[in-house]
């Protein structure tokens, strides 16, 4: 039976106790498990794995990092055993290279808390093989979608290419008192700025979101939550038609920002 082409999805993760309390996001991911085909292996760019170029971590049995402090024993007792798969870990890095992007083969690394959070909502049975892929947020967006770029041919072959970061994420405010009913003030101008341009197509303007975007230095006082969002937008195609469907999953804190965005660009 032929499949489909894959979408490619940018999660916002939240705190890690989104595990513990997924509310609206975990009911989102669940819909979208099932909206879209399963998936035969899963690509995921975490924005808690960091480097000065793209690593792509090829464990056959990657572990469950809990690179968290502070937070129930509940959280730290939770295991996601998603199987790897060495050889797609290597086909990535071989794309990338081909694509001018140096790679890095790492056949240890497991699978941080921005990974196996989202994706124990998603296939919360952890049984699609999973190759986390890093970010590099000295390279900035652009290099991100070109990691995106290099990587959409998977999608025809039933690879889920995924972004996990988040559309805001300034931790400043954890202690601002910001909560149910009383949003950051940026938080919304930001997030209607990114769908407006998202449903545009005006991927110039949000490749420049620090210059343009409003209150773009509050929602991210650093990059590395949101380029995961360019990795999933690189992954949608070059044909410049994103295709972009935005899942409102609320707001978690009153600053997180938790929407997911799927991508189905050709």
């Amino acid at each position: 039976m032929s499949r489909s082409r894959m979408p490619s999805l940018f999660i916002s993760h939240g705190s890690p106790m989104t595990a513990l309390q997924p509310g609206l996001v975990g009911e989102q991911l669940a819909q979208l498990a099932q909206a879209i085909e399963q998936p035969k292996a899963i690509v995921i760019a975490s924005a808690h794995w960091l480097g000065r170029q793209p690593m792509v971590g090829g464990a056959a049995k990657p572990e469950t990092i809990h690179d968290f402090g502070g937070f129930p024993q509940a959280l730290f007792d939770i295991q996601y055993p998603a199987p790897g798969d060495p050889a797609l870990a290597r086909r990535v890095v071989e794309l990338l290279q081909q694509a001018q992007l140096p790679a890095q083969f790492v056949p240890d690394y497991g699978l941080d808390h921005g990974a196996w959070v989202p994706l124990r909502l998603l296939y919360p049975e952890a049984h699609i093989p999973v190759v986390p892929l890093s970010i590099q947020p000295r390279l900035g967006p652009a290099h991100q979608l070109a990691m995106g770029h290099a990587l959409e041919s998977l999608r025809d072959e039933g690879v889920l290419l995924i972004g996990s970061g988040s559309i805001t994420h300034n931790l400043h405010d954890w202690r601002a008192g910001y909560g149910d009913g009383h949003e950051a003030p940026y938080v919304r101008p930001f997030i209607e700025w990114i769908g407006q341009k998202l449903s545009d197509n005006d991927v110039s303007a949000l490749l420049d979101y620090r210059k343009l975007a409003p209150f773009a230095a509050q929602a991210h006082p650093s990059d590395e939550h949101l380029l995961p969002l360019f990795f999933a937008m690189g992954a949608a195609g070059q044909s410049g038609d994103l295709q972009a469907q935005r899942l409102d999953a609320g707001v978690d804190m009153g600053f997180l920002a938790m929407d997911i965005y799927r991508f189905d660009g050709e």
